[in-house]
């Protein structure tokens, strides 16, 4: 049944029937879903109706299914370059050539991300004033033309199952997934220069795929993730110290304003969006998350444990030693607080009614 859909999907592309084809694989996916092809196939689609990221999370699953397999690079980095993630296209380039040493496209490629990271790193003012590249127009120039196409064909994405939120800090922000009692095996987290992807596929609940464009660029080594028992904190290190106006890229404010300090004159102040910036008390929503987690509702041997950890925590140091020495003596079947009594003697073990203490021999 997926090889027949495959097949239609192949003709479905084959005719620019990018939208069906997109189904079609789909479909396939679910019902062979370790199928690395599937992944790279699908991702070309993407590619077409110009759904970038998920393209890219298309092309890192079939490279995390098949490493080997060269098209899954390609795709991977021609998404990127029309992200203009250049340096992440160059990585998956490089990686690529090696695995495919006869193509061409990946040394031609390779030369035009060059160019462009030349650019970006060598020409950022004179790409303010002119346009350099095709996919780089600035912001004045597009203004004036109101009825213009949008450039991009973006499709609605489900309803979420997971709600997430964003805070942040001069240097990084802070992306919280709020899923509880996730495994960390379950969770996987790919970084991009403008790329997010998170995915959570745990046994029994419906798989979560949030695979934003970033609203500016990020540094990938830099990141990282916590899997807690309510949610996964993700922490993301801004390529630049600005301020991000949303989690998410937007064409309206894609382009931070910034002030021309030489070119404003000594009676004349620069203007900025607000005067009064709204100022944010981070030690306030800390506290917050911690009674959160403090108050957080456990059952069965999750809330017991807390309990007993709660009680540890407030000890004081006789009581801790008291609760060491009697868990460890009695092999975990006795937990005292009364250091007077453990202290002047072993502790015994005391089972359950029903069950004994039995020693093993090494």
């Amino acid at each position: 049944m997926a090889s027949d859909l495959e097949t239609k999907a192949k003709e479905a592309f084959i005719d620019d029937h990018f939208e069906l084809a997109l189904d079609l694989y789909s479909q396939a996916i679910q019902l062979n879903p370790k199928n690395a092809e599937l992944y790279a196939d699908r991702a070309q689609a993407n590619i077409k109706l110009n759904n970038l990221t998920e393209a890219v999370a298309d092309a890192n699953k079939a490279i995390e299914l098949d490493p080997s397999m060269s098209k899954a690079y390609l795709r991977k980095a021609t998404a990127c370059m029309k992200l203009e993630e250049y340096q992440t296209a160059k990585a998956a380039l490089e990686t690529g050539a090696t695995l495919a040493p006869g193509e061409l496209r990946f040394s031609k490629l390779i030369k035009e991300c060059e160019e462009r990271i030349a650019e970006e790193t060598n020409e950022l003012p004179k790409q303010m004033l002119k346009e350099v590249t095709t996919n780089s127009v600035p912001a004045k120039e597009v203004e004036p033309v109101k009825d213009a196409p949008v450039p991009m064909a973006v499709v609605a994405p489900p309803k979420p199952i997971y709600r997430h939120e964003f805070y942040q800090k001069p240097e990084e922000v802070v992306v919280t997934v709020f899923a509880k009692g996730i495994p960390r095996e379950c969770v996987k987290v790919d970084y991009g220069e403008q790329i997010l992807s998170v995915s959570i596929e745990a046994p029994g609940k419906d798989a979560y795929h949030f695979q934003p464009r970033l609203f500016r660029k990020i540094i990938p080594e830099k990141c990282r993730y916590d899997v807690l028992s309510t949610k996964i904190e993700i922490l993301l290190a801004k390529a630049e110290p600005i301020h991000w106006a949303s989690l998410e890229f937007s064409m309206e404010v894609a382009v931070p304003q910034r002030v021309n300090v030489s070119s404003v004159s000594a009676n004349q102040r620069p203007v900025y969006p607000s005067s009064k910036p709204k100022r944010v008390d981070w030690d306030k929503i800390e506290a917050q998350v911690k009674k959160e987690e403090k108050d957080e509702k456990l059952d069965g041997d999750a809330a017991l444990n807390k309990f007993f950890r709660d009680i540890y925590q407030d000890a004081d140091e006789d009581t801790r030693r008291a609760m060491q020495k009697s868990f460890v003596e009695s092999n975990g079947t006795v937990l005292s607080t009364n250091w007077k009594e453990v202290g002047a003697k072993k502790v015994e073990g005391s089972p359950p009614d029903g069950m004994e203490v039995k020693k093993w021999e090494y």
